[in-house]
């Protein structure tokens, strides 16, 4: 036995001195340029995505600017249209325009029968001087009723039209 021993320490010995006596640089090498590589490569993926995610944010605020723009710039015109739409506005421009206030409207039947009694609309009084638009924003008065316009007590046979008229 002693001898197997003597030979056994003499073949370990043998093998210890083939192989290097610290560990191996050569194993690790491949695997520690791997993991570089990889942090690396997540690190520039990562910086490419949080630059596309500011380019975004940034077309998201251009775009909430220009909607705010665009929605004040709707209002203005819908203040405008409002504006024009009031009853005095458009019975100034109406009168402008050489227009004058109907009488009691006549309707014609199915059957070709008149209902009601048509009239020609007569121009009223007109007032001595037609206001300016600057005039009329700052009175807040209401606005007189036409002479020629129906009273609201006078009884009329004719029933109202059924649509609007727009």
């Amino acid at each position: 036995m002693t001898r197997t021993a003597e030979q056994t320490k003499g073949r370990a010995g043998r093998l210890t001195r083939l192989m290097p006596a610290g560990p191996s640089t050569a194993a690790r090498t491949p695997f520690v340029l791997l993991v570089v590589l990889l942090l690396a490569g997540g690190l520039i993926s990562l910086l490419l995505l949080n630059s596309a995610l500011n380019e975004g944010s940034f077309k998201l605020s251009k775009l909430k600017r220009e909607t705010t723009e665009l929605t004040d710039e709707q209002q203005a015109l819908q203040r405008d249209v409002d504006s024009y739409s009031q009853p005095d506005a458009l019975e100034r421009r109406a009168r402008q325009l050489g227009m004058v206030p109907g009488g009691n409207p006549a309707f014609l039947n199915p059957d070709g029968t008149v209902r009601g009694v048509p009239e020609q609309a007569t121009a009223g009084p007109s007032p001595a001087v037609a206001p300016t638009p600057e005039a009329n924003a700052a009175t807040t008065a209401p606005a007189e009723p036409s002479a020629a316009a129906p009273s609201p007590t006078a009884t009329s046979t004719t029933p109202p039209p059924t649509s609007p008229g727009r």
